[in-house]
């Protein structure tokens, strides 16, 4: 495929290092948010159909305002056909579906700081997926240590965070975690799909469709949103721009970068997510305490090796 200049452009580390840590800051700050939404709209944390009815809501809401960013630039109404369905298909069911599914019940039964750590796992996964099961690249020595290591400061958060005395809860940690594979999936099948299509266009199609689907689903099992009041709002509509410039964005890296090149930049995604739980959700102390500050250390360094130039690691 022969690249444009502005193409071209989005290959450079560089800028791919800006978009990307763009995305994460803004993905980072949406645990909080999230959590500080289901205070406003008054849903608990066991109310699991009306958490989906929230994260219906949130990507309906963000997958409309995308097809509109892209009917204005394209001057024209984009009403996604045959050949756009056929793609956007299975990224919503991975993606919107599938991920969020689990990641709103999860982080509702988890601490922010926890959840923002628990996410970067995600991008591991990516790496593994795309070099593993669809091979798109090759694996190294240098990408398993990153790998182990980032998978080890999940489990260093889970045995040594203040607020688990030793546990792990399935209907919590486990659906985050849960929630990164299917993210890990749907990473590797943009990658490939929005190389035939428009990724800004598979983008808002699929948030659309998968939004939707949730909506349905929560609503089936009894869920609603009540007490919906100026800040709810405020925070939906927020949420949803999260979704729509991040999950784009994202998406155009994918269409132009190996999966590796882009997921390694995942480290701001846990970093910004502990700093902000702290700041928003008032949890300093697990933020700063030994077991979270050695998670993201070993995060980070996993990160770093994954990322680093061709050396003796391969």
């Amino acid at each position: 495929m022969r690249m444009t200049q502005k193409q071209n452009i989005l290959t450079k580390t560089g800028i791919v290092a800006l978009l990307a840590c763009v995305c994460c800051i803004l993905w980072g700050s949406a645990i909080p948010v999230i959590k500080t939404g289901y205070r406003f709209l008054h849903v608990d944390s066991s109310d699991i159909a009306s958490q989906i009815v929230f994260a219906g809501v949130r990507f309906t809401l963000a997958g409309i305002l995308v097809l509109i960013f892209a009917s204005i630039r394209e001057k024209k109404v984009m009403i996604p056909d045959k050949e756009i369905l056929k793609y956007a298909v299975p990224v919503c069911l991975a993606q919107t579906v599938g991920q969020y599914f689990f990641f709103y019940i999860g982080v509702a039964n988890t601490s922010g700081v926890k959840g923002g750590i628990i996410t970067g796992l995600g991008n591991f996964i990516a790496i593994l997926l795309s070099c593993l099961v669809f091979r798109n690249e090759r694996m190294t020595r240098r990408k398993i240590a990153g790998c182990v290591l980032g998978f080890a400061g999940v489990v260093v958060i889970n045995l040594l965070g203040n607020s688990l005395d030793m546990g792990f809860k399935l209907i919590g940690e486990g659906f985050v975690l849960i929630a990164q594979l299917s993210y890990g999936i749907s990473t590797v099948l943009i990658n490939l799909f929005s190389r035939k299509v428009s990724p800004v266009v598979l983008s808002g199609t699929q948030f659309t469709m998968g939004g939707i689907v949730l909506m349905l689903i929560g609503a089936g099992m009894g869920g609603h949103l009540e007490n919906v009041t100026t800040g709810g709002v405020v925070i939906i509509f927020y949420l949803a721009m999260v979704s729509a410039v991040a999950y784009t964005l994202w998406s155009v890296l994918l269409a132009w970068n190996d999966v590796s090149k882009v997921a390694i930049f995942g480290f701001v995604n846990p970093l910004c997510g502990v700093i902000l739980s702290a700041l928003i959700l008032g949890e300093v102390k697990q933020a700063f305490n030994v077991g979270s500050l050695a998670a993201l250390i070993l995060v980070c360094a996993g990160i770093y090796i994954v990322n680093c130039k061709e050396n003796k690691w391969e």
